[in-house]
């Protein structure tokens, strides 16, 4: 079986990036072999296609944190041809080949099968990010930040960000939305964000042990600088998620927000997510996102124009979410 992948290839330090027809013999393990519907390209996958950072393992690779499509080939008597699934995470992209492919290979117990409501291409609009955002509002939520509450999103004009945004703000949440890119105001406004910050407001470094309260809760893409003034304006028994490093690994910070406020701070991991978290999150989402809302996030791109897209998400010029459909010609 031939068909089309974009693949990753390693010539000294450098990392090529090229769509081209391969076989069998570059997917993976598994159980399930799935005609690959949609894929997505989220910041990591951008990390891994441009060789920023050390995202690949192993060479040569088919980079995808995500896919959705459907099972042509069962091993496993939970799925049968035929079923529609998502897989996320799970290392896909680093040590397994990924979803920036027409047919992929994984085992069974990566597979969700997706709710009625969500199509592939809906699942895909939704993707890591989505979980991702999903999962930070479960650990508000446990951690006793309920509707009504303040809750501050950085890097709010990303695909993390934008979801949340509008996830939040169904759920009845006071968004206070953080962006470098005062022009996309109206596009927050419209997700449903109540209040935007200019991301400068919380990237300056301060020497304060603590600042003044403004918000129960934060989901953060950033981390860095970013991350520790969110601690430290984190109101008395809030919970912040740290979800991203866009703006830094590193961040310092001192001890007072835990012990004086009663902070949390919470890390989101969607890669080795537990299936059973991930069957809640993914019901979370067919029941609270407002799929009409994607429309206005997503834009959709082919195979071929991947590479070009993942260039421009280093550079933080992709809004929302990017969507990969696999029938579709440059």
């Amino acid at each position: 079986m031939k068909f089309k992948a974009l693949v990753l290839d390693q010539s000294g330090d450098s990392v090529t990036a090229e769509v081209r027809e391969v076989d069998e013999r570059l997917l993976g393990e598994g159980e399930l072999t799935i005609k690959v519907h949609y894929s997505t390209i989220n910041y990591k996958d951008g990390m891994a296609i441009t060789g920023t950072g050390k995202i690949v393992r192993s060479y040569p690779m088919i980079p995808g944190v995500d896919l959705a499509g459907e099972v042509v080939n069962s091993d496993f008597e939970e799925f049968s041809v035929g079923d529609l699934v998502v897989v996320t995470g799970f290392r896909m992209g680093e040590l397994y080949p990924g979803g920036l492919s027409q047919f992929a290979r994984v085992p069974a117990r990566w597979a969700i099968k997706l709710p009625e409501s969500i199509s592939t291409r809906r699942a895909m609009e939704i993707g890591t990010a989505g979980l991702t955002s999903m999962l930070s509002i479960l650990a508000l939520e446990e951690h006793q930040v309920v509707p009504g509450s303040s809750v501050l999103v950085t890097g709010a004009a990303g695909g993390v960000g934008s979801t949340a945004v509008s996830l939040l703000s169904k759920l009845g949440y006071h968004v206070v939305a953080s962006t470098g890119r005062r022009s996309e105001e109206p596009y927050l406004r419209e997700l449903g964000a109540s209040e935007i910050i200019d991301r400068s407001e919380l990237s300056t470094p301060t020497q304060r042990p603590l600042l003044s309260e403004r918000w129960h809760g934060a989901i953060d893409a950033v981390g860095g600088d970013t991350l520790s003034n969110i601690l430290l304006q984190t109101r008395y028994g809030g919970c912040v998620a740290s979800v991203g490093l866009a703006g830094g690994a590193n961040f310092s910070t001192t001890v007072y927000p835990f012990l004086v406020r009663a902070v949390t701070l919470v890390g989101i991991d969607s890669v080795m997510t537990p299936l059973a978290r991930r069957e809640l999150a993914w019901s979370r989402l067919a029941r609270d996102l407002d799929l009409s809302l994607l429309d206005k996030m997503v834009s959709y791109v082919s195979l071929s124009e991947v590479i070009d897209v993942a260039r421009r998400i280093m550079k933080g010029e992709v809004r929302g979410r990017v969507v990969v459909d696999m029938d579709q010609e440059s």
